[in-house]
């Protein structure tokens, strides 16, 4: 365990965890916006408001039958940052939903919504940013459409594409928030997170010096 920490590296480690923690604390801040979320995060909090269980605990769940798929298929992706995301993102995304909650901001009106899902976005952009540039793992979700698209002729854009229209037609059908912070999540966030990590990230972790 030592020689495999010493080898991929402490500021990746900080980096990889840190990432987790702010895209944790950006889907807690799209989910209070209530103007829609990522459409796996989407998707697992209908899932929650329809079953006795938190958002954290059904995660957990989800995943793991999603790591199925992942160990058989892309047994190459599964690194510590598969486990961290795994375990640890719901439990800050929780976490913050219920210190936001306080400030009320479905309460304060549309264009302060919008500009909550606008911080949003350059959140769970670095936050993204810092975990993949660590290139630690990935989590079980994100795995699925690259599996996908290491199987079948189609791009990867539209393997992750399928996977999110499924995530969001499910959470619509189970009365989740279907709304602009889903449809940003969904085909905007490429562009930021590209930014993040040519300009922060990988200047941060010490990559490609």
């Amino acid at each position: 365990m030592k020689e495999y920490l010493a080898r991929i590296g402490l500021r990746r480690i900080i980096g990889m965890v840190l990432g987790n923690i702010v895209l944790g604390i950006g889907i807690a801040v799209f989910r209070t916006s209530l103007l829609g979320n990522d459409p796996y995060s989407a998707m697992l909090m209908a899932g929650a408001d329809c079953l006795p269980i938190t958002y954290s605990t059904l995660i957990l769940l989800v995943n793991a039958g999603i790591f199925v798929v992942e160990f058989l298929w892309g047994r190459h992706f599964i690194g510590l940052g598969t486990f961290v995301n795994w375990f640890l993102l719901g439990y800050v995304a929780s976490f913050f939903i219920e210190i936001f909650a306080v400030m009320q901001i479905p309460q304060r009106g549309m264009a302060v919504r919008l500009f909550t899902v606008a911080v949003g976005v350059l959140i769970v952009s670095v936050g993204v940013s810092l975990y993949q540039s660590a290139d630690l793992g990935i989590a079980p979700y994100d795995s699925v459409s690259i599996i996908i698209s290491e199987h079948c002729p189609l791009p990867y854009f539209w393997c992750r594409l399928a996977t999110d229209v499924v995530c969001t037609a499910v959470c619509f059908a189970l009365g989740g928030i279907v709304n602009v912070g889903t449809a940003v999540c969904a085909f905007g966030l490429g562009p930021f997170i590209h930014f993040f990590d040519e300009h922060f990230s990988k200047k941060a972790l010490g990559i490609g010096k």
